[in-house]
């Protein structure tokens, strides 16, 4: 079959390398001039940061996705896992304590919690303790499969339905305000509001804990280069500098990608985009507002510099990270800030306010809006913005809407299921390939 992609970010490519490894005949239709999406690289003079994600968790997703469209990730890419994540807490200006938290042991997550203050590490892994069984029952039901309430086990319907929500349960089961604070931290830097979101999302730290956190050598925009490789030698048609239209419908059937100069067609189309830049998909996706990336900052950095993890969270308002491992000269520093909440400064002096001053270090400094970043993407990567346990249900699925009313139409990406975040991204080409099968 002839499959036709819209969008060459992470889930475009993903399902392409896959889908043209099992038979098809693939064309990915990608509006900006290179493939990536928020994967990739932003390079002034010899400095080089990753323009979105710069670690992952779940690595055997990126590990299935290299195994099944041709050559092992090792022999592309190394994955590594990342240094302790350094976490201090604010609350206004007041330091409450910080902590280096490893990823991908509990015993060594409770050794170090138990550091900051009595009895914390017992705390926090009793509360990721709690996400075992929901991890083994969402893995079946709704990551690795597209999500259907037909096949969904009890325990997982139970978790859909509940109205539990993030924030209350992080309340109920944590009473140290920088454990609630860790555990809500996913959720925020997300930009989700925790009190909108069920309580199983916080499964992410029950999955850091136990699976790690990882990043790519070299940046995640090398990641990006090694699945465009990936489409060329698996023989993808790339149509770059080239914007989707809208779908092309005929009696209820997708046949085809309406271009600038024509049209694609197509037996089978897969939507990696935010499907509400469809006029055809508007109407099933009006309710579903995105969520926005933080205002994020590029610095190229001289001078003496403090030892730094991969990643320092600042805690409180606003949330601050910063992320070193980033390419830079000898002796220099290539770092990114991210922040979200009340900055009444830049982010550099905001930072410097809760005590890492580097003023006088910054020799460059880009400065990326939301706003810039969803132009440049075409979108915003990070999914639909949560608002209740209807949001499941109110997003189109990878098979497209529910109602069925657009047959030969997928969805990939972070605004399908299982949702925003690198792994689910992978999951969902996944799911993608495993709906249509082999040619």
């Amino acid at each position: 079959m002839r499959v036709v992609i819209i969008g060459g970010g992470l889930g475009g490519m993903a399902t392409a390398v896959r889908l043209a490894k099992i038979g098809h005949a693939v064309t990915l239709v990608e509006a900006a001039s290179r493939m990536g999406g928020a994967i990739g690289t932003v390079t002034k003079g010899d400095f080089a940061w990753d323009t979105g994600p710069n670690s992952t968790l779940l690595p055997a997703v990126l590990r299935d996705l290299f195994r099944k469209s041709g050559r092992p990730l090792e022999r592309e890419l190394e994955l590594v896992p990342c240094t302790p994540t350094r976490h201090v807490f604010y609350r206004k200006s007041k330091k409450l304590g910080e902590v280096d938290l490893p990823s991908g042991s509990r015993g060594d997550q409770i050794a170090a919690l138990n550091e900051m203050g009595k009895d914390l590490g017992a705390q926090w892994a009793a509360y990721t303790d709690a996400f075992a069984d929901d991890w083994e029952a969402l893995r079946k039901d709704f990551f690795e499969r597209p999500w259907s309430p037909h096949h969904a086990s009890k325990h997982t319907m139970a978790l859909m339905r509940s109205r539990l929500t993030l924030h209350k349960a992080v309340n109920r089961s944590l009473k140290d305000e920088r454990l609630r604070l860790l555990a809500l931290y996913p959720a925020i830097i997300a930009g989700q509001d925790p009190r909108s979101m069920p309580a199983w999302m916080g499964l992410s730290s029950y999955l850091e804990q136990n699976f790690g956190l990882w990043k790519v050598v070299g940046g995640m925009g090398a990641l990006s280069e090694a699945l465009t490789q990936r489409l060329d030698t698996r023989g993808v048609e790339v149509l770059t500098d080239t914007r989707a239209i809208d779908l092309v419908i005929q009696d209820g059937q997708v046949i085809g990608v309406q271009l600038p100069d024509g049209v694609l067609d197509a037996d089978r189309v897969v939507c990696a985009i935010d499907p509400r830049r469809l006029p055809a998909l508007q109407h099933a996706t009006h309710h579903n507002l995105p969520a926005m990336p933080p205002l994020m900052c590029h610095l190229g950095l001289s001078g003496e510099l403090p030892q730094m993890p991969d990643e320092y969270v600042v805690h409180g308002d606003p949330t601050l990270v910063v992320r070193t491992n980033n390419q830079a000269p000898e002796g220099a520093g290539a770092w990114t800030l991210l922040g979200r909440g009340r900055i009444n400064d830049d982010l550099v002096q905001t930072l410097a306010n809760r005590g890492l001053d580097i003023n006088r270090n910054v020799d460059i400094r880009l400065t990326r809006t939301a706003k810039d970043m969803v132009m440049e993407w075409n979108g915003s990567p990070y999914g639909p913005l949560w608002r209740g346990r209807g949001t499941v249900t109110r997003t189109i699925g990878n098979a497209g809407p529910a109602d069925g009313s657009l047959n030969g139409l997928y969805l990939a990406g972070a605004h399908t299921h299982p949702g925003a975040g690198l792994p689910q991204v992978g999951l969902s080409a996944a799911n993608v390939a495993q709906l249509i099968g082999p040619a």
